[in-house]
């Protein structure tokens, strides 16, 4: 004797879709979307990170310098060259640290740029407002990608340039029959691991408010958004300067720019090691009590929350 099924509960399909998944499911497809769409954002970084070791390769093999040359040819020099922390460790570490910071930062400008606008102008916000995708989380996605999605992806590629420096070194003195134990004790990963996590978090904090303005104005601007996003301070700073001979916009706009290491780090004390102790560098307690950083996390939210309004009411350009 066969029993038949229960029928299914009549509830709607899209209920029962979310009552399957977590809340964030849409927010985790999104961000997953967007690196779909835009390569860029991993790639650039990826090719960054290899700048590093292509450059000691290079700088080892290919000596351009007469006195690198005799280095090269003399062993014994070449092995004292590689031993040397400011040199073969240090150094390529904070410059792969600068580098990928940077690249960070210029990929995640342009991306806030073109993320609003980029839908509107080839008539794909059509499709994607046709999808049960809130506004909300269409823009908070757009934000994760410079404030989480490439600091990580930067924390994770420069410790594996660094890693990749110190093999490279450890071989080369391997190559020479030299002794590798002190390679760790030059390049402390666990102390570098936890300032670069400290450092990316402050910069994704602290230039919040220059991607929530960013991603206001793709939602905004028809055509040209990089002019839009840029012309508006810069003729503020002018109308400033020659109507009261100040330049507090201007500081203001430095200050949100670089302003941020200043008071999340200590200054390093001439002739001592950069790294040596750099959790003592770290000042945590003095960049979170700082009222510029709560102000721009203000404005951040003001931006995005306007970027939400613009999305839902945008049309294709």
């Amino acid at each position: 004797m066969s029993t038949r099924p229960s029928p299914m509960p009549d509830t709607p399909l899209d209920d029962r879709i979310t009552a399957a998944g977590p809340a964030t499911r849409p927010l985790y497809w999104s961000v997953r979307r967007e690196l779909w769409e835009n390569r860029s954002i991993y790639i650039a970084p990826l090719i960054a990170a290899t700048l590093v070791p292509l450059g000691l390769l290079i700088s080892r093999f290919c000596p351009v310098n007469p006195g690198s040359a005799a280095s090269a040819a003399d062993p014994a020099k070449q092995t004292a060259a590689l031993s040397t922390p400011s040199l073969f460790a240090v150094t390529p570490s904070l410059f792969a640290v600068s580098l990928l910071f940077l690249t960070a930062f210029i990929v995640g400008v342009f991306y806030c740029l073109d993320a609003l606008h980029g839908e509107r102008s080839d008539r794909s916000i059509l499709f994607w407002k046709s999808l049960p995708v809130s506004d909300l989380t269409t823009v908070l996605s757009k934000a994760s990608i410079p404030l989480a999605v490439l600091p990580a992806l930067t924390f994770v590629l420069i410790l594996a340039t660094q890693l990749l420096v110190m093999l490279m070194r450890s071989i080369a003195l391997l190559a020479d029959s030299q002794s590798v134990a002190t390679v760790p004790t030059q390049l402390p990963l666990l102390h570098m691991s936890l300032a670069l996590l400290y450092g990316l978090t402050v910069m994704a904090l602290w230039h919040a408010p220059i991607y929530g303005w960013l991603l206001l104005v793709s939602g905004w601007a028809r055509r040209a958004a990089f002019l839009w996003a840029v012309l508006p301070p810069v003729a503020i700073i002018v109308v400033e300067k020659i109507a009261f001979n100040t330049s507090y916009v201007g500081s203001l706009l430095h200050s949100r720019l670089l302003g941020g290491v200043a008071r999340a780090f200590a200054a390093t004390p001439s002739g001592g090691a950069p790294f040596d102790p750099l959790t003592a560098q770290l000042t945590p307690g003095r960049f979170f009590a700082t009222p510029g950083l709560w102000l721009g996390l203000g404005c951040a939210a003001l931006f995005l929350f306007a970027a939400v309004r613009l999305r839902r009411e945008g049309r294709p350009i």
